[in-house]
């Protein structure tokens, strides 16, 4: 701690002497604004300066959210300017010269214009696309999409480019587990199956976008080895007081809902927002798995056939303040939370016998769950600009608490083949009450120290405890007892000390960003009942490296390097044991140890729009999802193992094409090779390899003015993952928008899965252990929802703030 403190230090004085530095930096003189279709400031502009002699490109530039670009060019000569954004015409500019008595020059405000044809009288618009391609990221923007209409956020991820989402809500990227997941830039600081249950609570009317960021800079936290995964929730872009109201009613075998309200007021000194959403759905799931116990003298095989229903009501909000000081600094507080319930009723019947064809006993389970969880996170920020040239200071202080309860109930029926009862009926109980304290600090500073180089650097700190206390009991003589085999509590408390800074010097044709991460991390594990203590303390560097270069006007080729770390997320550290039932059941792993993983990424893109990227990477002590036999019981059972060594090579390509003036498609194209290898898994050694592919075609098309069309379609090969061969999942999704009352309202129509072909069949490719489990979720579901925009359009957009505890959020449970 002293090193780090010795580092903060000398960082917080560097940052004073750069700020110093600062105050003569030179200020743009040349500058503009750009103007979308309404007249309303157009933010993320690309604008290309050019040299009216030769037509070479002098800098490139992105609108900030009042529209205004500026460059510092110091050479004498005429100039212009080209502005681009998806779904308008390239905007060119007139010729301005600069010269010794006129070195600054401003272009003015230009307005875009959108890209429309008239066909038979039928005026045709393009619209914002489904999928963008960014610099450094790829973007899908969910609320254009009458697809994703009345979705979850778990379901809007499987639709993403080169995102899929497994059997057990685990969520991949280019082929790879180990996503960080961050809202609104923020970490979660959440289990993985925490992060999913929040995802299956989120609705998609309040997400605007999802990026997808496969290797990000130092800035970033440095977990999650495929990269972050940053989901981008609504703020109202206008000013004075608006808002909306939305509501969402769909059924499969099954109904689901959901309803919000988003309001906004904002004044020149202070902005007020706030939302609220409310979701009721019922989910159905099918599970069969066959599989054989290998025995000395004899093997066993078990036939299980299981459904269940799942029913969840949960309660999403979010509430904050903007203080406006002056143009220069702004003050924050956000307030968001969520207070869910639902629960779970299986049924399984396992056939158990000397083969697949004869059967000597029965097993049949019935489980009821029940679960409530409750969160509440606090935010205090502060922004501060420091001049024009961008140099700025934020910070941000953070609280969350999470509350969680988890009860089941287990009945457990042993028959004979022939209906009589071999034994009495076996009944258990657990209950798992579970606290989540999250603490965490972070400032962020940037500052251009000349008119090429630019300075970022930050220091962050957390704190996070978790507290698990699993209370199992047993029906005995006809009382609840308690059941000390199986009764324990963990406890885990991990701090996470983080110091970045990143360089990026702008040449003629080429951006170079070197940066680096130093992250120091103590983590003590305690199992109570029996006095097991893991304690750690290590410290990780974490450089990286990017290289952006414009080969020509439309031809860019990049270059990124990046190492990252995965600390076990804290349900997969848990050494509990959850039983489905007595042969099949799951238990954490208190030994798990960090992976690292060295990224390594070459992009090229043509016209501004047409993107391939090559990937390869390398991670050691790979923590991998694994089922293993448990020979004693002759039972299956699932645990995280740190695998030796996993390498992954990847290609994805982008193509979007406009078919014809109504029809617009977005092709993504995603190939990889991975291999996983361990010498000494449960006494076997595991060694596979295969390549796969993922196709995901969105195809739109307006049929009149307001009138859209989307089906989209995805494949995913057959894929090998650690010790499972996954067979291949398809489907396709349809669906219809209208603008109504002056496109102040939209009525929407969705399908997903037309056909009901998505599933997941997956088997055993580890050697002694043989099994083989279709699983197939309640996809196919239809829905209709009603969005209505309200209120005054008058002053610039809210900020969107992003907080500091969304990565530790991220490996918690919900």
């Amino acid at each position: 701690m002293k090193i780090l403190y010795a580092i903060s230090l000398s960082l917080s004085l560097f940052l004073t002497a750069s700020t110093a530095f600062a105050q003569t930096t030179p200020k743009p003189n040349i500058s503009g604004i750009i103007l979308d279709e309404n007249k309303k400031p157009a933010d993320y502009v690309t604008v290309v300066l050019y040299k009216s002699t030769d037509s070479s490109i002098v800098k490139t530039a992105f609108t900030d959210p009042n529209g205004t670009f500026g460059f510092t060019v110091t050479n004498k000569g005429s100039y212009f300017y080209k502005a681009s954004n998806m779904g308008y015409k390239t905007l060119k500019s007139k010729i301005i010269v600069l010269t010794e008595d006129n070195h600054k020059v401003d272009f003015g405000s230009a307005q875009l214009v959108a890209t429309a044809q008239n066909l038979k009288e039928i005026s045709v618009a393009v619209t914002k696309p489904l999928i963008e391609r960014k610099m450094d990221k790829i973007v899908m923007n969910v609320s254009n999409s009458a697809i994703m209409t009345g979705s979850t956020a778990l379901e809007v991820l499987q639709k993403a480019p080169g995102v899929t989402v497994d059997q057990n809500d685990k969520i991949s990227m280019m082929g790879k587990q180990g996503v960080l997941i961050q809202l609104d830039g923020k970490q979660t600081y959440m289990s993985s199956a925490d992060v999913a249950n929040l995802l299956r609570n989120m609705q998609s009317s309040e997400i605007e976008s999802i990026e997808l960021i496969t290797n990000p800079s130092s800035k970033y936290d440095a977990s999650g080895n495929s990269g972050i995964i940053n989901i981008k929730t609504k703020k109202s872009k206008n000013g004075g007081t608006n808002g909306s109201i939305n509501g969402t009613a769909g059924y499969g075998k099954n109904f689901r809902g959901n309803a919000g309200l988003n309001l906004n007021h904002r004044t020149q000194k202070l902005n007020i927002f706030g939302n609220y959403n409310y979701g009721k759905n019922e989910r159905e799931n099918q599970i069969d798995i066959d599989r054989i116990s290998n025995g000395k003298t004899k093997d066993t095989y078990f036939m299980q056939v299981g459904s269940s229903l799942r029913k969840q009501q949960n309660n999403n909000f979010k509430a904050g303040l903007d203080y406006f000081i002056d143009k220069n600094n702004t003050i924050g507080v956000l307030v968001n939370g969520y207070f869910n319930h639902g629960t779970e009723a299986s049924v399984n019947n396992t056939l158990i016998g000397p083969s697949f064809q004869k059967t000597d006993s029965i097993l049949i389970s019935n489980t009821l769950q029940t679960n409530k969880y409750n969160n509440l996170s606090y935010n205090l920020n502060y922004k501060s600009v420091l001049d024009t040239a961008g140099s700025e200071i934020s910070a941000d202080v953070d609280y969350s608490r999470y509350n969680g309860n988890d009860g089941s109930k287990y009945d457990n029926d042993y028959l004979f083949a022939n209906g009589d009862r071999m034994r009495p009926i076996v009944h258990t109980r657990n209950n798992t009450p579970s606290v989540i304290d999250i603490k965490a600090f972070k400032v962020d500073y940037n500052v251009a120290l000349s008119k090429t180089i630019k300075l970022e650097a930050g220091v962050k700190s957390s704190w996070v405890k978790t507290n698990n206390d699993l209370q199992a009991e047993e029906f005995v003589n006809n009382n609840w007892q308690n059941d000390v085999r199986r009764s324990n509590q963990f406890i885990y408390d991990e701090n996470v000390n983080a110091a970045y800074t990143n360089l990026n010097k702008q040449f003629k044709n080429t951006s170079v960003q070197v940066g680096l991460r130093v992250e120091q991390t103590n983590s003590k594990g305690n199992l109570i009942t029996t006095n097991t203590v893991v304690e750690r303390s290590y410290w990780d560097f974490f450089p990286t490296l990017f290289i952006q270069q414009n080969l020509s006007k439309n031809n860019q080729l990049g270059f990124s390097y990046s190492r990252r770390i995965d600390r076990p997320s804290y349900d997969a550290l848990n050494p509990f044991v959850y039983y489905l039932d007595q042969y099949t059941y799951n238990k954490g792993n208190p030994f798990l140890n960090p992976q690292y993983t060295n990224n390594f990424e070459v992009s090229y893109t043509l016209l501004q729009k047409y993107m391939l990227s090559i990937g390869y990477s390398r991670v050691n002590d790979v923590i991998m999802e694994v089922l293993l036999p448990d020979t004693a019981q002759k039972a299956l059972y699932q645990t995280n193992a740190n695998i030796a060594r996993n390498i992954s090579y990847n290609a994805n390509l982008n193509i979007p094409v406009q078919v014809t003036k109504w029809w617009q498609m977005n092709n993504n194209l995603n190939v990889f090779y991975l291999s996983f290898q361990a010498p000494d898994l449960a006494g076997n050694e595991l060694k596979t390899a295969k390549t796969s592919f993922q196709f995901k075609t969105q195809q739109t098309f307006t049929i009149m003015s307001g009138f859209t069309a989307e089906l989209n379609g995805s494949y995913e090969s057959p894929l090998y993952y650690g010790t499972f061969a996954i067979r291949p999942r398809y489907s396709i999704d349809a669906g219809l928008s209208k603008a109504l009352f002056n496109k102040k309202a939209s009525l929407k129509l969705a399908l997903s899965d037309v056909f009901n072909t998505y599933k997941t069949n997956l088997s055993s490719i580890y050697s002694g252990l043989t099994y083989e489990v279709r699983q197939k979720n309640e996809s196919q579901i239809g829905r209709i929802s009603f969005t209505y925009r309200f209120g005054k359009n008058e002053i610039k957009p809210a900020r969107r703030r992003s907080t500091g505890t969304e990565s530790e959020q991220g490996r918690m449970k919900n």
